[in-house]
């Protein structure tokens, strides 16, 4: 009876190993699409934090303007001197300050509207979802210009007026109803399992049990609506910037698009001057959407194990073994 006996130390490091195990289940597997996707954007972010620190003023106009890229100037000049590999480290670490600032907003308005509205349900669903429903019925992108349009010109924000912050402010309250519908129908889910209907048993208050019985849950889902919330915002600043109603007070891959377009760098042939910044946007929506990808294979299994398949048959096919009829090898 003795051997029977479990400790309390014991009970607890089994309880630990437990809960660690979940997490680990929960986290996306290393595969092709998440560790090209970690690669791209762990890069961009390093030239976007490092380059500004290593190639001097972006403003520095004390160069000739409109030369080709050559040693001393890797990506060429702005028809203002600048120099545009600066330009665009620089519109780098902006562009991504945005995204990361706008999907925050997006993510916490999601979860305050999303999460509650599914748990508590009644009126206060009815209450959430209808304003949920408003903004997702009001079209994003004119939205976004007249926010951010009225915005910048009211007066007494002084310089927060026409700067990043506000910019990715705008794009993350106006970009987190999509989110928070998909949240909604999970924590509805969610809140029907036996070990959420334990807590509320016990008598644990409604707050506790949406952070430690059903966030933890979310983590994956919560995960690829942020990334997705990133991509919305770097996309959407870039069409802010590019219709001129992007920030002014600072440098974006946005507004280094928008001073090549008012400065005719395609009519006068210096693709050094936009192809960069929009190469630099079109990568960074890339990696995200791969990392994206890698996540959803841990929110639907059936991603994941569709591949598995497919590669089973193939290489049965060339071993010179049948394929059952439902995948499996005969």
């Amino acid at each position: 009876m003795a051997d029977l006996i479990v400790s309390p130390t014991e009970s607890t490091h089994a309880v630990a190993v437990a809960q660690s195990d979940r997490v680990r289940r929960r986290l996306p597997r290393m595969s092709g699409k998440l560790t090209t996707g970690v690669i791209m954007l762990g890069a961009i972010v390093l030239f976007g934090l490092l380059g500004p620190l290593a190639l001097g003023d972006p403003r520095d106009a004390g160069f000739d303007p409109l030369l080709p890229p050559s040693p001393e100037h890797p990506l060429g000049t702005t028809k203002l001197g600048f120099d545009v590999l600066s330009q665009v480290a620089t519109g780098t670490q902006g562009s991504l300050f945005v995204g990361a600032v706008a999907g925050l907003v997006a993510l916490v308005l999601a979860l305050v509207f999303g999460v509650l509205a599914g748990y508590f349900g009644g009126a206060v669903d009815e209450l959430l979802m209808l304003a949920t429903n408003i903004m997702l019925v009001i079209p994003g992108l004119p939205l976004v210009m007249v926010i951010a349009a009225y915005v910048q010109h009211t007066e007494g924000l002084g310089d927060l007026a026409r700067s990043s912050l506000l910019v990715a402010l705008v794009l993350g309250i106006t970009g987190w109803a999509g989110s928070a519908v998909v949240l909604r129908g999970t924590a509805r889910s969610l809140r029907t399992r036996d070990y959420v209907a334990a807590s509320v048993v016990a008598g644990e208050r409604p707050l506790r049990v949406i952070f430690v019985e059903i966030l933890p849950n979310l983590v994956p889902l919560l995960a690829a609506q942020l990334i997705f919330g990133v991509i919305f915002a770097v996309l959407g600043e870039a069409g802010l910037s590019y219709l001129g109603l992007g920030p002014t007070g600072s440098i974006t891959l946005g507004t280094v698009l928008n001073d090549a377009q008012t400065g005719q760098a395609v009519g006068s042939g210096a693709w050094w001057w936009f192809v960069p910044p929009g190469a630099i946007i079109a990568l960074i929506g890339t990696a995200l959407s791969l990392i994206n990808f890698a996540i959803d294979e841990v929110v639907n299994p059936k991603l994941r194990l569709v591949p598995m398949a497919a590669r089973r048959q193939r290489r049965a096919r060339r071993a010179g073994r049948g394929i059952g009829g439902e995948g499996a090898v005969a």
